[in-house]
């Protein structure tokens, strides 16, 4: 398994002191200087009779063998979404025609105005400053843009700084949150950590046992009422947590409408309950969101965020979704951080997110 969560990281020891003996110093002669050759730079090449210098693009990386299975999950589930943002460099020649099919595509993706304005920009600033012609060039270089755009939302959930680490989790109705709950738990289990469940989500029907079957599955304990206010239940489950010494308390939350405002004020009651608890606490706010909502999506992270001051999101539904250019939508207008993104139903289709792998299962 990659690196699922980052723990506080021990203190570092302090450095052994230097040895005294020193080796003798060796003069070295200067290397000449290399001399100018006609012939092209490796990389480069000739375009009619104009030399192209190689495009100052950065390579992107191999992606690790631990995560080669995860890139072919994520590139089938975001093909619907990439690949009509692909086909508009499939021209011969970079021209006003590509920029406008490419506006369109990403408009298409639920990138938003504003990302797809500063896409747009990027890559016509980086065609114009490298000399690319050629059609790829330009798809190379919005690789590397959305990349950079994305690049805000890459942090780790950071596990052990306080103890128990409270999670909130919220959402609308169908996002995933409780079963992404689950996964997380079974990641946590996993890890070592022990974990404890509030089953807060009392209003919706069954919620309370969907939730039991998760904490029997990863063997953790669960603090439930039957009927119980959801506040209570929040503050019962977070002192538990520290009286039993848990590592992680997770809050599950009914789903709701962001517009349904008694309801998003319940929220509101659970966090300050949840401080009265603890507080220090909750420590993570987490928002689920499904991938195939777009541009509500970023609606549901600006309404969630004014209400509970979110601290990271969990992207779900990606595999499939024509959508999946809203997460540069995030980034550009509310750059709340993704823990996780996921592509099916499986424990292994959630997994951490990087914005460099997105960028690349995206434009594939």
């Amino acid at each position: 398994m990659f690196s699922f969560f980052r723990k506080k990281p021990p203190a570092t020891p302090a450095p052994a002191p230097a040895s005294t003996s020193a080796a003798p110093s060796v003069a070295v002669p200067a290397a000449p200087a290399p001399r100018a050759s006609a012939t092209p730079a490796a990389g480069g090449g000739l375009i009619g009779s104009a030399l192209v210098a190689p495009m100052e693009i950065p390579v992107a990386a191999e992606v690790p063998e631990e995560r080669q299975s995860w890139m072919q999950k994520l590139s089938a589930g975001l093909r619907k979404t990439g690949s009509s943002i692909s086909q508009v460099f499939t021209g011969a020649q970079i021209d006003d025609a590509l920029y406008e099919e490419l506006e369109s595509a990403l408009l298409l993706a639920d990138t938003g105005v504003a990302a797809t304005q500063y896409l747009l920009d990027e890559v016509k600033r980086k065609v114009a400053s490298s000399g690319a012609t050629r059609p790829v060039q330009a798809k190379n270089i919005l690789v590397d843009a959305l990349t950079q755009l994305l690049r805000p939302l890459e942090k780790p959930l950071t596990i052990g700084e306080h103890v128990p680490t409270v999670i909130m989790v919220a959402g609308v109705n169908g996002a995933g949150k409780t079963t992404s709950i689950g996964k997380l738990t079974k990641h946590l289990a996993d890890d070592g950590e022990t974990v404890l469940l509030a089953a807060a989500d009392t209003f919706r029907a069954a919620a309370k046992e969907q939730l039991a079957v998760w904490a029997d599955r990863n063997k953790v304990e669960i603090v439930s009422q039957e009927g119980g206010d959801p506040a209570a239940v929040s503050f019962d489950a977070v002192s538990a947590g520290k009286a039993r010494k848990k590592d992680v308390v997770i809050v599950d939350t009914a789903g709701r409408l962001p517009t349904q405002l008694h309801l998003m004020e319940e929220l509101r009651k659970i966090r300050r309950v949840v401080t009265k608890a603890d507080a220090s606490a909750p420590h993570e706010v987490l928002l689920v969101i499904d991938g195939n909502t777009g541009q509500n999506a970023l609606a549901q992270v600006k309404a969630f965020d004014a209400v509970l001051q979110l601290t990271g999101l969990i992207v779900t539904k990606l595999d499939g979704t024509a959508k999946g250019g809203v997460l540069a939508a995030i980034a550009q207008e509310k750059p709340v951080p993704v823990y996780f993104i996921g592509v099916g139903e499986k424990l292994e289709d959630l997994e951490t997110f990087s914005a460099r792998e997105f960028a690349l299962a995206l434009l594939a």
